[in-house]
């Protein structure tokens, strides 16, 4: 027996449960394009397969909606691929195993995938369906979406007649999403060089950190794992010499990370001195974070002595520098709209062995100049360090349109369905909608779904209630002439 087996509406929930069986982390989502183009292939649907895996799949107006006007829906076929450190599931290659918990679909030790899971979902049970009233569907599923929304800026539109698209790629419901931040990804390989020195063998990892969306939750002062295992080695340099071995962390650069660690080298008389510094740390953890990460942690774990290459005191010196002196987090809060994030940046992977030290960023702006400027920034300080950074993934924000037509039908419809006003709202993360606006003029575009909480994270969960009301909401605004 399936697992969401018995779930209404069967149909979304059987395609949400067949999506989850099949790997689809970002720059893997052959498997999933595939299955996208059999399952129009097996209904006579007309289907585009870009040489990225994009995917588009079309089908006419239901009788009497001939004359209505098309609609896009659309989502992103990838999702984000992060997981506990005892999990044993290769991403790449290996599904999740999904549960339900009470009104929560959630998986075990993964993320989830309901974002963007859940629009592929919506999008094939529309597709399928033999008697929901519509005008001409056109499915848009692109890939790559969470690295830098890559599928969105490389795939071609000619052939959607649409002139408005719902995305299905937000994670409040009853909020409508009708502009976002623009982005970039900035990656960063600084040359360290080694020696060999031998020590006790320490190792400090991060335990317990929230994480989360760099876009939606980099507001709310949450731990960088990244950060403050810089910060513990900035002021571990005061107390004692040390050698760094290795370091690591972060999953993603939209990702906040969770779990970072440091590997090092000390004399064996420092031993006690490291367990003291690792404990006052703790304490400056819970005086400062104690509200927004109240669980963070950082754990010690002491190995005998070994022979080890470690980094010069030059390298360490430009790693310090890089993981305390590189900004991160808000940068600037937007003058126009009181308590919307303008300008951030998340200093989400970081990893650093024998040859250099890679730093992965993700940066986004709703102004254009703030975004250059910050990565220039980045650059700038890259480059004093000895490295080079690179830009990809540039794409632009969605500015608010005072006009939509589709904006004002899906708050007329929320209105009839709920009892009760929907919120609009204009956010920091990015979506898909800016880069397809341009690539099809006058698109009138709105964005919505259903209740998501921990997306990016192990703990991500979707309600199955919510879905129930959203594919509701999304047949109503299809049936409306």
């Amino acid at each position: 027996m399936k697992v969401l087996e018995g779930l209404q509406p069967a149909s979304v929930f059987k395609f949400f449960e067949e999506i989850c069986d099949i790997p689809h982390i970002s720059y893997h989502e052959k498997e999933i394009s595939d299955y996208c183009v059999a399952f129009a292939k097996e209904r006579g649907l007309y289907c585009e397969q870009d040489d990225h895996y994009n995917v588009i799949i079309i089908k006419e107006a239901a009788p009497g909606y001939e004359d209505v006007e098309p609609i896009i829906i659309q989502g992103h076929l990838d999702m984000v691929g992060d997981k506990l450190p005892t999990c044993p599931i290769d991403m790449e290659k290996e599904p999740i195993k999904i549960m339900v918990d009470g009104d929560y679909i959630t998986a075990d030790g993964t993320t989830l995938g309901g974002d963007d899971g859940i629009a592929v979902a919506y999008g094939l049970a529309l597709l399928d369906s033999k008697d929901i009233p519509h005008p001409r569907l056109e499915v848009v599923l692109t890939v790559c979406e969470e690295v830098g929304l890559e599928g969105a800026t490389a795939i071609n539109l000619d052939t959607c007649k649409a002139k408005r698209l719902l995305n299905i790629d937000s994670e409040a419901e009853g909020v409508f999403t009708a502009g976002c931040a623009g982005g970039m990804r900035v990656d960063c390989h600084i040359p360290v060089e080694t020696e060999v020195k031998s020590g006790v063998l320490c190792e400090v990892k991060t335990q317990g950190l929230l994480g989360g969306h760099s876009g939606i939750e980099i507001h709310k002062g949450r731990v960088n794992g990244n950060v403050y295992m810089g910060r513990f080695l900035l002021t571990l340099k005061s107390k004692m010499a040390f050698g760094i071995v290795s370091m690591a962390g972060g999953v993603k650069d939209n990702v906040i990370p969770k779990n970072a660690n440091a590997t090092f080298l000390v004399e064996e008389a420092e031993v006690e001195n490291v367990k003291a510094a690792v404990e006052e740390m703790n304490r400056q953890l819970k005086a400062e974070y104690g509200v927004a990460d109240p669980d963070a942690e950082l754990v010690l774990e002491v190995s005998g002595v070994r022979e080890c290459k470690v980094l010069s005191e030059c390298s360490k010196e430009k790693v310090l520098t890089a993981l305390n002196v590189m900004p991160n987090g808000v940068q600037a809060m937007s003058q126009d709209l009181p308590g919307l994030v303008e300008t951030s940046l998340n200093m989400g992977v970081m990893k650093i062995d024998e040859i250099e030290m890679q730093v992965s960023f993700a940066l986004r702006s709703s102004v254009v100049t703030a975004k250059e400027y910050l990565a220039a920034k980045v650059k700038q300080m890259t480059e004093m360090l000895g490295g080079v950074a690179t830009y990809h993934g540039d794409y632009p924000a969605w500015p608010y349109a005072r006009e939509s037509k589709l904006r004002d039908l899906c708050l007329k419809i929320y209105e009839e369905q709920y009892g009760e006003k929907a919120e609009v709202e204009i956010i920091h993360a990015g979506l898909e909608c800016g880069i397809l606006s341009g690539k099809i003029p006058e698109l009138d575009c709105i964005s919505m779904g259903p209740n998501m909480f921990d997306v990016h994270t192990p703990d991500e969960k979707i309600s199955i209630s919510s879905i129930a009301r959203v594919w509701e909401f999304i047949k109503s605004v299809l049936a409306e002439k």
